[in-house]
């Protein structure tokens, strides 16, 4: 124990510092009279971890017990007395980051002498009688009830009041959303230090339910410790040890169609990517906990890992090629923690977690494909957490000093074979029939970020004033674009199609096996094969007072300030007036029952991705400069636009000049990117830009109002009503956009405009890949010029409604949860783009994410000590439906009016009717023209309808500490068909629809049919 001790010894000295403690607000009162009692006695208890003290309440009836540590369960209580019974709250678990409020309340003897009254000895209340913060949570007993898919921490996040499933715009994006708004905006804590990827949002660690003490999300109104989120607050409590050695091994299993019930539609794996075929899940791992000196020194150990199993099928009838071919998801997560108490009023604690997580492509597709094997990559989600704090506490004084590293590697496509070129290989007919070798892109995103946190604490009377200070910084490389080795583009003649099909390479066909004679139709090579970045640093300050303005009447004042360096975008200076004052106020009605409300401006945060974006596909040619100049001199940019601070050098993949003979050099002997130093002065279709001005932090201006009652001690309603505005949302405008398309002319006459004709449109017009600017004709130009701006609005309501009832005595408890909302925008995320002319008032309507009603409940039946049932039904209206028009319906003309023909002679179709060239199919934001006389999102989807089943029974094995669970969960019970199925890519889902409303839906998807999860547990 010496190494340890000094271990500790060293990490304190370094100011390190990790607190893992919380606040508890206890108040007495008399029970029939409701008044408060002061110099009344109250004892705190935690066995875990051998704590007891006490203190009497003050004149307002309130004791604080400060800086508790999250280890094991607390109870408090008074002794009996000459005038007062005994009261007693049993089982309270604490959760990080949070000042937790109990009340008891003392019957009189004098009042049970004369009335006879039985009054039970726990009589207290819970409910939140601190401040007005908007939240719910889930304890892990409440969590390891709930039928879970894969132990996955985010699949309960949906149980709670306020959240939703999201519908997110690229597979792995966060599959929730707070409030309606983007998930990419939640704000994912570990035990209240940062867990997100800054490139996209997300979590970098996603931490299992092994590792799950208490989740918590916060919605509205929360401390101003709390930033850089608009949408909400996702805070992890994890596990720590106690005196007592506790811990699981389990096994879980996912055995997939054999049992499931059958779908044509794919479904999603646990990263949000679609597997279909053979698809079957396997996990296991531990969790052990206890103390390694007991009262001091305390451990938590959990590792857990996933395998998935899947099918794709390989078709390729030319080459004689139609196999199943197999691949595999890996996830494992590895977490540990250590608590040290040194003094009663010093703590320590040391975090790690460690993710590793590879997504398989194996190869071919869902419904087949034709990348072979030698083409297989996997995406690559890798995380790293170390958090230390130290704590330290008197009677009117806290400190805390934390420090995380962490860091996280997101490699989208790393290549079973790296340093091979790709080459897509045609038919003698033009058809493709075989892909193979590298991925054919990069995009190895690598973030190492330092956080440090100084929080203090004073308590002076009714006075309780903390203070706090942040800096995150993450220093960001990507490794993008093309491939480096090479992309070729090769037609085979028939005799060498037939010589290799004589070979019969199989699926293991790669680019060696090409006849080096083959026909190049294409090469292109990547200019910029190296990684770029910059450093992203978030600076932030802030104060609170939680004033006892009397024994009913809590209140809130805060102030907080946050900088990001990022918002300097392409501008001299960055955005420094964020200033976020919160008010709030909790009026106790009685013991039982409180009004809270409450009003502030909350900042979002900056994703890196917007940065990014505008470095990587970004140029300093020549000809690109001077069509930039060109928009400064015609207003479209300011003034004092420095065109050297918006441009950048960025990825740009460079080949020769092609004619209808082919190359002139072989197959795979294209010239290397150093024999193209120099020509980034070429015509592309799209590039963007820093914005000259900068960028505004996001904000949302939150008020809330609601009411609290405690019916009994197992019986809390509450109810909260919200209203949102939300200013300055991200979204991306085309400084080359063509003018406005009449779609007036598109309903009445058919007609779409061609993209020739929009191009002369721009406002510098393109014609046969290049740009005129004052008669002066340049290669060098792109047909958009794209910029983030930071004009977006969003307005959201919603009143939800709840009943919470707690198990106690009885064999039954439940969760109901209502929600009724609405969530108007006009953009959507970061990449979103009106559909015609930055036109983005057109835009304003109902979001992706808008959810009238939510009806959530929860049920669990605990037929016997050893058996337990829970029933989770989840009711949704359904998703609104984006309505395009029938591209069959519209004939393309060009700026004469008159129709463009095809080779054949006919008329030539499109549902571009605008012409711009942004016709759905970006998975990234789902820009597209809609229906003629349809607003956006104007049409909805049937309810979901959901109803999930967890069975768990449990044997006793030896003691009764230790048992053995048998588990098994089955999700959509009933087998609904939903076509709202709420996966994460918009894109994929039914919410895309052909024709004005009326016209009929055309499922192309659907949620999860029935599917069964079976485990077992040792607990001990």
């Amino acid at each position: 124990m010496r190494k340890l001790s000094l271990f500790w010894f060293l990490l304190s000295l370094t100011g390190t510092a990790f607190a893992q403690t919380t606040d508890l607000d206890v108040s007495v009162r008399e029970l029939t009279r409701q008044q408060t009692v002061a110099g009344q006695t109250v004892y705190l208890d935690n066995a875990s971890i051998g704590l007891t003290t006490s203190a009497q309440t003050d004149a307002n009836g309130k004791v604080l017990f400060r800086s508790l540590p999250l280890n094991g369960t607390y109870q408090v209580y008074t002794k009996e007395t000459t005038q007062y019974a005994e009261s007693k709250a049993e089982g309270i678990v604490l959760r990080a980051n949070f000042r937790r409020s109990v009340t008891l309340f003392l019957p009189t003897k004098r009042e049970i002498n004369l009335t006879e009254v039985n009054v039970r000895s726990t009589s207290a209340s819970r409910i939140n009688t601190i401040n007005a913060e908007v939240s719910s949570e889930l304890e892990s007993k409440k969590i390891e009830e709930l039928p879970v898919e894969g132990r996955d921490i985010t699949r309960v996040l949906y149980r709670l009041p306020n959240v939703s499933q999201a519908t997110g715009f690229f597979a792995e994006a966060p599959n929730v959303s707070i409030n309606g708004s983007n998930g990419l905006f939640n704000n994912y804590m570990i035990d209240g230090m940062d867990n997100n990827e800054r490139f996209l949002g997300g979590q970098k660690f996603a931490i299992p339910v092994g590792f799950t003490r208490n989740v918590t999300v916060l919605t509205n109104n929360y401390s101003v410790e709390f930033g850089n989120a608009g949408g909400g607050i996702i805070n992890i409590t994890s596990k720590s040890g106690s005196n007592e050695t506790t811990g699981e091994v389990f096994l879980l299993s996912r055995p997939g169609s054999v049992i499931d019930a059958q779908t044509s539609y794919p479904l999603r794996d646990l990263s949000g990517n679609q597997v279909k075929d053979g698809f079957a899940r396997y996990q296991g791992g531990f969790g052990i906990g206890g103390a390694l000196v007991r009262n001091k020194t305390f451990y938590y150990l959990n590792a857990e890992h996933t395998t998935d199993v899947k099918d794709n099928l390989l078709t390729s009838p030319q080459l004689g090629v139609n196999e199943t071919v197999r691949g595999t998801n890996r996830f494992t997560y590895i977490s540990g923690k250590l608590d040290q108490f040194w003094t009663d009023r010093f703590k320590s604690s040391l975090r790690v977690n460690i993710g590793q997580v590879a997504i398989g492509r194996q190869a071919g597709g869902l419904t087949g494909g034709i990348a072979f094997p030698s083409a297989a990559n996997a995406q690559d989600r890798n995380s790293l957490l170390i958090a230390s704090r130290n704590t330290y506490t008197t009677s009117r004084f806290a400190s805390e000093t934390n420090i995380q590293y962490s860091s996280f590697r997101w490699n989208y496509a790393r290549a079973i074979n790296p340093n091979s070129p790709d080459v897509t290989v045609l038919d003698p007919t033009g058809q493709s029939i075989a892909y193979l070798g590298h991925p054919g892109y990069l995009f190895d995103s690598h973030e190492n970020t330092i956080q440090v946190q100084q929080k203090v604490s004073f308590y002076r009377g009714n006075h309780t004033i903390r203070a706090g200070a942040e800096i995150i910084s993450a220093r960001h490389r990507l490794f993008g674009g093309g491939n480096p080795n090479g992309s070729y583009t090769v037609q085979l003649t028939a005799s060498q199609l037939a010589a290799l099909r004589e070979r019969n390479p199989g699926v293991g066909l790669s680019p060696a096996d090409i006849p080096a004679d083959a026909r190049v139709l294409g090469y292109s090579v990547e200019l910029r094969p190296a990684s770029f970045g910059t450093t992203q640093t978030i600076y932030t300050a802030y104060v609170e007072d939680q004033i006892t303005a009397g024994p009913r009447l809590n209140l809130t004042l805060g102030l907080r300030y946050d900088y990001d360096n990022l918002s300097k975008g392409g501008a001299a200076t960055g955005d420094f007036n964020n200033l976020a004052p919160r008010a709030s106020a909790n009026y106790k009605l009685t013991g039982r029952s409180a009004i809270r409300g409450g009003v502030g401006l909350f900042y979002d945060k900056i994703l890196y991705t917007i940065y990014s974006d505008a470095l990587q596909q970004n140029n300093t040619g020549t000809d690109f400069k001077r069509q930039l100049q060109y928009f400064v001199d015609r207003g479209s940019l300011p003034a004092n636009t420095d065109l050297n601070r918006v441009t950048f050098d960025g990825n740009q993949s460079v080949g020769p000049g092609y004619n209808s003979a082919g190359q002139s050099f072989g197959y795979l002997q294209g010239p290397s990117a150093a024999s193209f130093a120099g020509q980034r002065n070429t015509f592309s279709g799209e590039r963007r830009i820093l914005n000259p001005n900068g960028y505004q932090d996001p904000y949302t201006f939150e008020s809330t109002l609601g009411y609290q009652y405690q019916v009994s001690d197992k019986l809390l309603v509450y109810a909260d009503a919200v209203y949102n505005e939300s200013y300055d949302l991200f979204r991306t405008t085309n400084l080359n956009a063509p003018s406005a398309w009449d779609y007036s002319l598109s309903a009445q006459q058919g007609i779409a405009r061609s993209t020739n004709a929009a191009n002369l449109t721009r406002p510098v017009p393109i014609a046969n890949g290049a740009g005129t600017i004052d008669g002066q004709t340049l290669t060098g130009v792109a047909q958009s010029v794209v910029m983030t701006e930071d004009k977006g609005r969003s307005r959201y309501t919603a009143l939800s409604l709840n009943v919470q009832k707690e198990r106690a005595n009885d064999v039954y408890a439940y969760r109901l949860i209502y929600t009724l909302s609405r969530l108007y925008n006009d953009t959507e995320d970061v990449n979103f783009r009106a559909m015609d002319a930055n036109n983005f008032s057109a835009e304003w309507g109902p979001s992706v994410n808008d959810r009238r009603h939510i009806i959530n409940g929860i049920f669990n039946y605990y037929v016997s000590q050893r058996f337990t049932a829970t029933l989770a039904a989840l009711l949704q209206s359904g998703q609104p439906i984006n309505r395009i028009p029938d591209g069959s319906r519209y004939v393309i003309v060009d700026q004469t009016g008159k129709s463009v023909l095809t080779a054949n002679g006919n008329q030539l179709t499109s549902s571009d009717l605008n012409g711009d060239g942004s016709a759905f199919g970006d998975t990234y934001n789902g820009s597209t023209d809609r229906q003629p006389g349809e607003s956006r999102n104007s049409d909805r989807l049937p309810w979901s309808k959901v109803v999930d089943l967890s069975l768990q029974y449990n044997l006793p094995v030896g003691t009764n500490t230790r048992r053995v669970e048998i588990r098994a969960d089955i999700f959509n019970v009933l087998n609904t068909n939903n076509l709202s199925g709420y996966p994460n890519n918009a894109t994929q889902s039914n919410q895309i629809q052909v024709g004005p409303r009326g016209s009929g839906i055309v499922q192309r998807n659907a949620g999860p049919p029935r599917q069964f999860q079976f485990g077992v547990r040792y607990l001990f």
